[in-house]
């Protein structure tokens, strides 16, 4: 067994008190403080976020994606889809049995939000992409 699995195994063994007391030895024999990198950690984590969040705002083109359609609201989705685009029935059928599927692309937001909530309404289980 290598030095540092004896070790790890011997670490197992420690009461939480005990465990404390060898952290506090360790922070006063090499100088080191070992709540430090958390704090760090925690930082970066939040500045990391934000840039998520803005990445999201900047966004105007989105994409509406019929996830399932459950086989007793077929026909109010069909019709609904058929509302949506210009569509024919064979194609409508067509795109629906190949789910899931973009219906539209490259929309407003609010054209997004409203093809959902028209989908969901009929039976639809739709996400914007």
């Amino acid at each position: 067994m290598s030095t540092t699995s004896e070790i790890i195994e011997k670490l197992k063994t420690l009461t939480l008190l005990e465990a404390a007391e060898l952290v506090s030895q360790i922070e006063e024999t090499f100088g080191v403080d070992a709540s430090a990198p958390v704090g760090g950690g925690m930082v970066m984590a939040v500045g990391d976020a934000g840039g998520a969040a803005e990445e999201v705002a900047e966004k105007t083109t989105f994409d509406v994606v019929v996830e399932d359609i459950p086989s007793d609201k077929r026909v109010a989705v069909l019709k609904v889809i058929r509302k949506l685009t210009s569509l024919g029935l064979a194609e409508v059928k067509a795109f629906t049995n190949s789910l899931p599927g973009t219906l539209q692309e490259g929309i407003s937001k609010e054209e997004a939000e409203t093809a959902k909530t028209e989908l969901e309404a009929a039976g639809a289980v739709v996400k914007i992409a």
